[in-house]
């Protein structure tokens, strides 16, 4: 069996059309491929399902697809769940959101199936080459874990969702270096992953409330860093 065939996807769209091309190219990728109609639904099926990706659209009847993603991010078993909004909307705001709420990539409809696979394979590129760095950082007072995704902070657990965290343990193991944010799109978010500088700015705040003010500095006009100071 080949990699591919282990790879589950969950497709999520309510028009017909779209998860009829989107699952028979998936499938004869090798994909193994189930769908859901709206946002409800697709967080049943994903609990059993345990896809390795999900094709999200946003705008859905019942539940829409930021509310979706949300949800399934506090599934702690989907944590590692890649997830790809498919959408029509080109908002600046739609993006934020899906970004914000812990979406890995963002896909303008029409969509192209064969830039759609190419998306994909590099996602799973750049997690392979996650997978190969150290499994914890201690750091001040901090123990940063990939192996769960979580935070010690002086005995006190923090679980953070996947972007955020990447984030910050991108910056711990690089303490006291000053990174732009395109920088920091380009190595949390990949090359392939067009990206707001916004979204940076978005995911630093929202770590610094859940660990606090004195890790992570701002650099005026540069960028961010994590202090050792």
């Amino acid at each position: 069996m080949s990699e591919k065939q282990k790879v589950k996807i969950l497709v999520v769209d309510d028009e017909p059309d779209i998860v009829e091309i989107l699952t028979y190219n998936l499938k004869k990728e090798g994909y193994e491929v189930e769908s859901a109609e709206d946002g409800i639904q697709a967080v049943k099926l994903a609990k059993k399902f345990h896809p390795d990706v999900i094709l999200l659209d946003i705008m859905m009847p019942n539940q829409d697809g930021v509310e979706t993603c949300r949800q399934i991010r506090e599934i702690p078993e989907l944590k590692s769940t890649f997830i790809i909004f498919l959408t029509a909307r080109s908002e600046e705001y739609s993006e934020v959101a899906a970004f914000d709420v812990g979406a890995d990539d963002y896909i303008n409809k029409p969509i192209k199936p064969r830039a759609l696979m190419s998306r994909i394979a590099a996602l799973f590129r750049r997690e392979s080459k996650k997978e190969q760095e150290l499994a914890q950082i201690k750091i001040k007072d901090l123990i940063v874990d990939r192996t769960s995704y979580t935070i010690d902070k002086s005995g006190k657990t923090i679980t953070l969702p996947k972007k955020e965290f990447e984030l910050l343990y991108f910056l711990a193991k690089n303490p006291n270096v000053v990174f732009s944010r395109d920088e920091l799109l380009q190595n949390i978010w990949g090359a392939d992953v067009f990206v707001l500088a916004r979204t940076v700015d978005v995911h630093i705040r929202k770590v610094r409330e859940k660990i606090g003010e004195d890790y992570i500095t701002t650099v005026k006009g540069v960028g961010y860093k994590f202090d050792l100071n």
